[in-house]
C-alpha cells in the first residue's frame, strides 16, 4: 500500500505578528464576539479593556472624571489620569506585553497585566486612534485594523492630562453590531459602585456612586421585598453589602479589583461559603446551606494583587491567595466576615432576627416541596423527556472542557442555546434547520400556566414547567444551567407574545436570575419575504419591507409570515444562524421584578387598562395592513 504523502515541511511553520493573531483568533482575547444583543459580546468588551485603563488611573489617584460618548458605533473614553508616556504611546497600543502594569509599583492591584488589553483593541477595530495628553505637550497616533497609519509628531497642548481613545469596532469581525444602552450603562453603573467618588459622563449623563456597594445593592433590591435594612460593610481590600429578599433565587454580583466576575470565581465560592458558616455559628444551628442563600441578594468585591484570571475576558476569577504569601482567598473572606458580620448581627439584633426568620420560611418551604419534588423528578424520567420534550444538542453550557482544543470547545459554549418554541409545526422547522452541536429545541404544548402569584410548588406540580426546568438544570440554581442562552421563539401574533409573556412571567416569579444574568432572548424572525427573480430579501418590519419593494422595483411577490411553521427549514437556517437576530430581555438597574408582573400579568389595574385602551388603535391599524399586505402578496 502507498503511503500517504503529508505535505509537511518548513513552509508549514507560519509565525504571527501580533496583529495577525488577534484578528485570527479573536476570541482567545475577547470571548465571543455577537452583535452586541448579548451583554458579554465583544463590543463591550472592546470598551471596558479601554475604560479599565482609565480606571486604574483612578485608583492611583490620578483623575476623578471619565468621559464617555457613544454614537453611530464609534466609541470615545476621555480620562484625566497621568497620560500615557509619549515616548512609548505607540508601542502601548500595538506590541504585545508592553504596558506599566508589569511595574507593580505604579500599578498595584490593578485589573489587567498582561499587555493584551487596548492592543486587542486596536487589532479588532476598523479605526482606532489615540491621543496623549501631558504635561503641556501632546503625542497623537491613528490605526487602521491594527495597522499604524499616522503617527503624529510630538506637539504643544493646553489640554489637562490624561488620554483619549477612540475606536471603530470593524464590521468585518462584528457583524451588524450595535450598542445596546442598558448593558454599557449596567458597565458604568459597575464602575462607579466600585470606584465611590468617582463622575463617569456617558453620553451627556452623569454617573456617580457616593456609597459603593451599598448603592449597588439598593438600585438592584425593592425596598418593600427586603427582609432588613441592607448591611454594608468595608475592610482593608474587600467590601461586602448584603440582604435578603422575598425573591427566589441566589443574586451575587461579585467582582476583582474593579472587574465584574460574572462568571465568580475563588472569592465568590468564599464568601458562599463563609456566609453559612457565619450564620450556623451565630444562630448555633446547623441551618442546611440551600435555606441560609436562598433569596440572599449580596455583592462583593476584593483587591488582589497581580489578579490570576481564567480567561483573557477576566469573568472569572482563579487567584487562591490575596497576595504573595498573604492569606487564601478562602480564609481571607472568612475572617473578615467571621469578624464584621457577626459583630454587626450582636449589635443589630432586629437583622438577626429577620434573617432567621428568613432562613426558616425557606427551610419550611424547602421541606414542604421534598415530597413533591421527588414525584415530579419520577415524572421527568417517565416523560422520556430527551425524546419527547427536547431535542438536545451536543455540547451544553456546563460541560467540562476537554484537554486539547480547549479554547476552541469553550467558544462553542458560549454559542449553546435552547430555543422555546410553542407547536409542532415551529418546532419541527427549528428541528429541521439548527445547529446539533449547539443547538436545541425544547417544544412547548400549548399555553403555559400564568403562574403570576404562585408558589414554587406550581413549578413540580404542572408538567410543562418541571420539564422545562429539568431541560436547563436549574432546580438548585444557575451553576450547572446547561444552556448559555435561552431563547423564546414564538409566532409574531397576539397568541405568540402572550405565549412570550407567560414563559418571561415563569422565569421572572421562579429564576428571576436567568434574567439578571442575561440568559434569556427573544428570536426575531422576519414578518415578510419580498422578491423577484434576481433577489429574495428578508424584512424584520414594515419600513424594511417599504424599502425592499424600493429596491426591487416593479411588482415583487410579498409574502407576510404569520408563524415560525410557515417558514421553511432551508430559510429557518438563515435566521439561527451566525446572523441571527435575537433581543435580550433586559431588566433595568432599579428594575422592581413583583411591580412588574403585577402590571403585566396580575389582575386588569386601572392603569394597564388605560394603556390597552391607549393602543386598541395602534394595534387595530397594524392588523388591517398586515392584511392588506398578505392580500397582495
Amino acid at each position: 500500500m502507498e503511503a500517504i504523502q503529508h505535505n509537511y515541511t518548513e513552509d508549514s511553520i507560519k509565525s504571527l505578528d501580533w496583529r495577525e493573531h488577534i484578528r485570527l483568533r479573536p476570541g482567545m482575547y475577547i470571548g465571543k464576539l455577537g452583535d452586541g444583543s448579548a451583554a458579554d459580546d465583544g463590543i463591550y468588551v472592546l470598551l471596558k479593556e479601554v475604560i479599565d485603563n482609565s480606571i486604574d488611573e483612578y485608583t492611583m489617584g490620578f483623575g476623578r472624571r471619565i468621559d464617555v460618548f457613544i454614537k453611530d458605533g464609534k466609541v470615545s473614553v476621555r480620562d484625566f489620569g497621568r497620560g500615557i508616556p509619549l515616548g512609548k504611546l505607540v508601542d502601548v497600543v500595538s506590541k504585545i506585553n508592553t504596558g506599566a502594569k508589569y511595574d507593580s509599583k505604579a500599578f498595584q492591584k490593578s485589573v489587567g497585566l498582561n499587555g493584551v488589553g487596548t492592543k486587542a483593541v486596536n487589532a479588532l477595530s476598523h479605526t482606532f486612534k489615540v491621543v496623549a495628553f501631558r504635561e503641556g505637550k501632546t503625542k497623537c497616533a491613528e490605526f487602521e485594523r491594527g495597522i499604524l497609519i499616522k503617527d503624529h509628531k510630538l506637539s504643544t497642548s493646553t489640554e489637562a492630562d490624561g488620554t483619549l481613545t477612540e475606536f471603530t469596532p470593524d464590521e468585518t469581525v462584528f457583524r451588524n453590531y450595535h450598542f445596546t444602552t442598558e448593558f454599557v450603562e449596567n458597565q458604568i453603573w459597575n464602575y462607579c459602585f466600585l470606584n465611590a467618588g468617582l463622575t463617569i459622563h456617558y453620553n451627556g449623563r452623569n454617573y456617580l456612586s457616593k456609597n459603593g456597594l451599598l448603592d449597588l445593592l439598593s438600585r438592584k433590591t425593592n425596598a418593600e421585598s427586603v427582609r432588613y435594612p441592607i448591611i454594608h460593610l468595608k475592610g482593608e481590600d474587600i467590601e461586602l453589602a448584603m440582604t435578603h429578599t422575598g425573591d427566589y433565587g441566589e443574586d451575587l454580583y461579585s467582582f476583582v479589583n474593579g472587574q465584574h466576575t460574572t462568571q465568580g470565581g475563588t472569592h465568590q465560592g468564599a464568601f458562599r461559603e463563609a456566609v453559612v458558616k457565619v450564620m450556623r455559628d451565630f444562630f448555633k444551628k446547623d441551618y442546611d446551606a440551600a435555606d441560609i442563600r436562598q433569596s440572599i441578594c449580596a455583592a462583593i468585591s476584593v483587591r488582589v494583587q497581580e489578579p490570576v484570571f481564567e480567561s483573557q475576558t477576566k469573568t472569572k476569577l482563579g487567584s487562591q491567595y490575596v497576595w504573595e504569601g498573604g492569606p487564601s482567598m478562602k480564609s481571607f473572606v472568612l475572617d473578615f466576615l467571621a469578624r464584621e458580620l457577626d459583630n454587626f448581627l450582636h449589635k443589630n439584633p432586629e437583622a438577626a432576627e429577620a434573617i432567621k426568620k428568613r432562613i426558616e420560611q425557606s427551610e419550611r418551604e424547602r421541606k414542604e416541596l421534598s415530597g413533591i419534588r421527588k414525584l415530579a423528578n419520577e415524572r421527568a424520567k417517565k416523560a422520556n423527556l430527551h425524546n419527547k420534550k427536547l431535542r438536545d444538542c451536543r455540547i451544553h453550557f456546563d460541560d467540562v472542557p476537554p484537554a486539547k482544543g480547549k479554547e476552541e470547545f469553550v467558544e462553542l459554549q458560549q454559542e449553546s442555546t435552547l430555543f422555546i418554541t410553542e407547536g409542532d409545526s415551529a418546532s419541527g422547522s427549528i428541528t429541521k434547520s439548527r445547529n446539533v452541536a449547539t443547538q436545541a429545541v425544547f417544544s412547548l404544548r400549548g399555553k403555559p400556566l400564568n403562574c403570576f402569584g404562585l408558589t414554587k410548588k406550581v413549578v413540580y406540580e404542572n408538567e410543562e414547567f418541571n420539564l422545562l426546568q429539568h431541560a436547563l438544570n436549574i432546580e438548585e440554581g444557575l451553576e450547572g444551567l446547561r444552556y448559555k442562552n435561552i431563547v423564546i421563539a414564538t409566532d409574531a401574533d397576539v397568541d405568540g407574545m402572550h405565549i412570550r409573556l407567560l414563559i418571561m412571567t415563569f422565569f421572572l416569579q421562579f429564576f428571576p436570575d436567568l434574567v439578571r444574568n442575561n440568559h434569556v432572548f427573544i428570536l426575531e424572525t422576519p414578518l415578510f419575504r419580498v422578491r423577484n427573480k434576481q433577489k429574495t430579501i428578508y424584512c424584520y418590519s414594515d419600513a424594511e419591507r417599504q424599502r425592499a419593494i424600493a429596491e426591487l422595483g416593479s411588482k415583487p411577490e410579498i409574502t407576510r409570515f404569520k408563524g415560525l411553521g410557515e417558514i421553511s427549514p432551508e430559510e429557518f437556517a438563515r435566521f439561527i444562524g451566525s446572523d441571527m437576530r435575537k433581543e435580550p430581555v433586559l431588566l433595568s438597574q432599579d428594575a422592581q421584578i413583583q411591580k412588574l408582573l403585577e402590571y403585566f400579568m396580575g389582575k386588569n389595574t386601572p392603569a394597564r387598562q388605560a394603556f390597552i385602551i391607549e393602543n386598541l388603535q395602534i394595534e387595530k391599524d397594524l392588523i388591517e395592513e398586515t392584511e392588506s399586505v398578505s392580500m397582495a402578496g
